[in-house]
């Protein structure tokens, strides 16, 4: 059963974005999303469930916006290198011969893992279903330094039915470099495409601001037409005040069900602008999407000291520090969605 949450009007509700979400990884049924009353980002991982995600959207265009991409978690399956054998694929990218152990955990783990898909294949792809879909986003992509590869195969969707809550890990995680070549790729077209991205980053700060500040470097203006959302990061206030000064086409949006772990959340939201920031649930339900959306309203709100609208007025009051909650976050969707952004200082030069 799914717990009952107290939300507003559907009036409000309607002005809500989850600009995070995985709905796709659970059974859904038209039942289910008739009771979404809010729009809601649904992010796609891996090859399986990037037309799960088109089928979402072409069955609810007014509800679903589509993003398209490939989660760090399973980039070691895509290869940046020719592919001479699966064997080969894997072994250079995950085994260090210097320690013993990974000798017997790659046997182990070689039969779970599927064949390596070639990066200018998954690029290929990525292409078309970014193309297909006007308003499409790219995510969920990123990087995580801390995530393990589990002994376990490729999952069917709907994932969670198939998922072991318990998983027994490997003692491998997918080298940094290569998740930052699969990465940039996908960022590549996304610049190229003109179309904005949902970036995961965990233990990765270093690597994340060095990250935005080749893309920045490189492609000068082009960049900055696209917006980037660093979703339910572990980002240090300090560092996406770092961020939010050198990029103006960052934001930041953050969630209960993974941020929420930590006090430091609170700091992190305090720390940014006030028209920087976004929500999310980061859930793989449809069905708790909407409240748990709702439970980071109202925590941005306290923080930031806005009032939570209880009804909705069309026309909103001329001087916006009387807005609320969210009419303040439809207003930065808003902007993030256009993209465009100007830039406030010189551009780096262009090597």
């Amino acid at each position: 059963m799914v717990a009952e949450t107290h939300l507003p009007s559907v009036m409000v509700l309607s002005h809500v974005v989850d600009v995070h979400c995985h709905p796709t990884d659970s059974p859904i049924s038209s039942k289910m999303m008739e009771d979404v009353h809010i729009r809601v980002c649904a992010m796609s991982t891996r090859a399986s469930d990037q037309p799960l995600v088109r089928e979402l959207t072409q069955s609810y265009p007014d509800k679903v916006i589509p993003c398209f991409g490939y989660h760090p978690w399973l980039s070691h399956w895509i290869a940046t290198k020719a592919i001479t054998s699966k064997e080969d694929h894997y072994r250079s990218l995950l085994v260090d011969q210097s320690k013993p152990d990974h000798i017997a955990a790659f046997e182990k783990l070689l039969p779970y893992l599927p064949d390596p898909s070639p990066l200018s294949e998954v690029i290929a792809s990525l292409r078309e279903d970014l193309t297909g879909f006007p308003h499409a986003m790219l995510g969920e992509v990123g990087l995580d330094r801390s995530a393990r590869i589990p002994y376990s195969p490729p999952s069917p969707p709907p994932y969670v039915l198939h998922d072991p809550e318990k998983k027994d890990l490997s003692p491998f995680t997918i080298p940094l470099e290569h998740q930052v070549a699969v990465l940039e790729a996908q960022l590549e077209l996304a610049v190229e495409l003109c179309r904005n991205a949902s970036i995961h980053s965990v233990k990765a700060q270093q690597a994340t601001v060095g990250l935005l500040d080749r893309m920045l470097k490189k492609h000068g203006e082009a960049w900055t037409r696209i917006s980037v959302d660093m979703h339910s990061c572990g980002l240090s206030a300090e560092t996406w005040k770092d961020i939010e000064r050198k990029h103006v086409n960052a934001f930041l949006s953050l969630s209960t069900v993974i941020n929420s772990r930590s006090p430091a959340h609170k700091s992190l939201i305090a720390a940014c602008s006030p028209s920087r920031i976004l929500a999310e649930s980061d859930y793989n339900d449809i069905r708790r999407c909407t409240s748990q959306t709702w439970d980071m309203v109202k925590a941005i709100a306290d923080i930031k000291r806005w009032t939570v609208e209880e009804t909705w007025e069309d026309t909103p009051p001329e001087n916006k520090d009387e807005w609320g909650v969210v009419r303040r976050l439809e207003e930065n969707w808003n902007v993030f969605q256009k993209g465009g952004h100007t830039m406030a200082r010189k551009l780096p030069k262009q090597q």
